[in-house]
């Protein structure tokens, strides 16, 4: 079994003067409907509450100890926020500078601003603040994995509006990722306005309706 997250980053940036450090992470990446969406997260200076040694990658973690996390970062960090990019601006700019549009966009919501990034992966060239990319930082960092998190339940809590709004898609159940349901949703009934018309499994989704059109049959 792997390693928990820890603060072995943090404190060593804390060792050389940093204090407020957000780690940065996304939700979404892969999906096919839907935003992408970041979560920013600086966790407190000096004290750190019980609750984080439960903190994991998100993806470790069921639905319900996802919300439960979710609500205790919002109650104790010092800071948290989120940025959330619609699919027609995936489908103009791409899904990486979406999400590094979206990270930046969560650091800018930030009550206090931090001095040094912690980037699950990536780094953001156009923000001007000390970061560094970690592979991997939503498994090796708390501060990634408290992000991940709170990207992770604010993207979840979405696509369960937007199931309500699309409600022949399954969003609520598969939240916009490419499930075998999905995919026969999608050529059964061709793409939603929620759906990100510049992936290939999308594209694929209505050449198959234009060649295959539907009968009115179930």
């Amino acid at each position: 079994m792997s390693q928990p997250p820890n603060l072995a980053q943090e404190d060593k940036l804390k060792s050389q003067g940093y204090e407020l450090i957000a780690g940065i992470d996304e939700a979404g990446r892969g999906a096919l409907a839907g935003p992408v969406v970041a979560g920013a997260v600086i966790l407190p200076h000096h004290s750190y509450p019980d609750w984080l040694k439960l903190v994991r990658d998100s993806k470790e973690l069921s639905p319900k100890k996802r919300e439960f996390l979710f609500h205790l970062i919002q109650r104790d960090a010092l800071a948290v926020s989120t940025g959330i990019i619609a699919p027609e601006v995936i489908d103009s700019i791409n899904i990486l500078e979406a999400t590094k549009l979206a990270m930046m966009q969560a650091v800018g919501k930030l009550p206090q601003q931090p001095q040094f990034l912690l980037i699950d992966s990536l780094i953001l060239p156009r923000c001007t603040t000390p970061q560094m990319g970690i592979t991997g930082g939503d498994k090796l960092c708390l501060s990634i994995a408290c992000a991940s998190i709170v990207a992770k339940v604010t993207r979840d809590h979405i696509m369960q509006e937007l199931g309500r709004v699309y409600p022949d898609y399954g969003l609520a159940k598969h939240k916009g990722y490419g499930t075998r349901e999905h995919i026969y949703r999608l050529r059964q009934l061709g793409p939603s306005q929620i759906h990100r018309l510049s992936f290939a499994p999308i594209r694929t989704a209505i050449a198959s309706q234009i060649s295959s059109p539907l009968t009115g049959e179930d």
